[in-house]
């Protein structure tokens, strides 16, 4: 089923099907199973069953298509696109011409394999962890692995029976590309997965620590508590998953009002009422992206929408208050890689 979508603000969208989200347009940031991500205006991720997303801003727009057949979804090249490693993964729309020329022409088709085929071809393209396609099937065996034995607190014995590598040694492999070690997949994996099942369930913590292969519920008090900074007692109280998130309401919405003239750091502490210290430690708790980033990404993506409705580039850099027109083509291309002419080029040819 294919649809748009308006997201409810700080709403929690449970995942039922396999499903993809394509960003049109929002300058705010998103949740995905408790990890806040930021800058994802035409952007596409594909989310399975079990996760969740969350829009923390009110401005988003989106695209949503539902895959009911799973069949599609068994096939070892397609879990690239849904099975995220280390951070969310997505495909690319502004790089991704096929992509766009799909879903402008088939939006409404029931057929919707196509848009999984295009973006397999984008997602290898844009190669996020630069290895092999071999590398990567080693590396997505692990995933599989990790998603169905979490639970288990598997030893590097155990671990090394379980994984096919393929002439790889997988250990390393996963460290070279991936930066972690394949029991911190495990770890990080049964973390998200407890904190789910406190926040979104009524089990007892000791049913929960069970679930989740402790056998000692005090234990697994104390590793919830050593990673996340509260006890799961305190973590259930505290996450009341139907209620705004102010803090991050508030910047967002200071962000979008007074970006094009003021990006002093100073100007957002006092208006939040915090130091410039408070204010960056908190953002970055909260929003797992620096102040000074976000303040970039509302500048480039309201320079983006001036582009796309063909501002000249001079009106663009004094609106967002550049001295001079290149010194804002400077900073466009900086930060997207192209410039503010050749993207605009791009827009009318997509």
């Amino acid at each position: 089923m294919v649809q748009k979508l308006i997201p409810e603000i700080n709403k929690v969208y449970f995942i039922n099907q396999y499903t993809l989200f394509h960003i049109l347009s929002g300058s705010g940031s998103i949740q995905v199973d408790f990890k806040n991500y930021n800058n994802w205006q035409d952007k596409a991720i594909y989310l399975e069953k079990g996760q969740y997303i969350k829009f923390l801003s009110g401005d988003f727009v989106v695209r949503t298509i539902e895959f009911p057949n799973q069949e599609i979804f068994e096939n070892q090249e397609v879990r690239v696109l849904f099975k995220h490693l280390i951070s969310l993964g997505y495909i690319n729309f502004d790089e991704c011409d096929e992509c766009q020329k799909y879903l402008s022409s088939t939006v409404f088709a029931e057929n919707t394999k196509g848009i999984i085929d295009v973006s397999l071809k984008q997602w290898y393209w844009q190669n996020p962890f630069n290895a092999s396609q071999n590398e990567y099937q080693v590396i997505f065996d692990i995933k599989e692995v990790v998603d169905q034995e979490f639970q288990n607190h598997l030893t590097n014995r155990d671990l090394v029976a379980l994984i096919q590598d393929n002439g790889f040694n997988a250990q390393a492999l996963v460290k070279d590309k991936l930066g972690i070690t394949i029991k911190t997949m495990l770890a990080n994996k049964r973390l998200t997965e407890s904190k789910k099942d406190i926040a979104f369930t009524e089990k007892s913590i000791q049913e929960v620590s069970y679930d989740m292969g402790f056998k000692d519920p005090a234990y697994f008090n104390r590793v919830f508590k050593k990673s996340t900074g509260q006890n799961p007692s305190d973590f259930r109280e505290h996450f009341d998953f139907n209620r705004k998130d102010l803090f991050i309401e508030d910047l967002t919405h200071l962000l979008q009002q007074h970006h094009k003239e003021e990006r002093s750091l100073g100007f957002y502490a006092d208006k939040m009422h915090l130091s410039v210290k408070a204010l960056s430690k908190k953002t970055r708790a909260k929003m797992n992206i620096s102040l000074g980033q976000l303040i970039r990404n509302e500048l480039i993506s309201t320079s983006k929408k001036m582009l796309a409705q063909d501002a000249p580039i001079n009106e663009v850099a004094f609106t967002l208050g550049f001295e001079e027109a290149n010194h804002f083509s400077h900073f466009f291309k900086k930060y997207t890689g192209t410039t503010p002419s050749d993207y605009r080029i791009k827009k009318y040819n997509s």
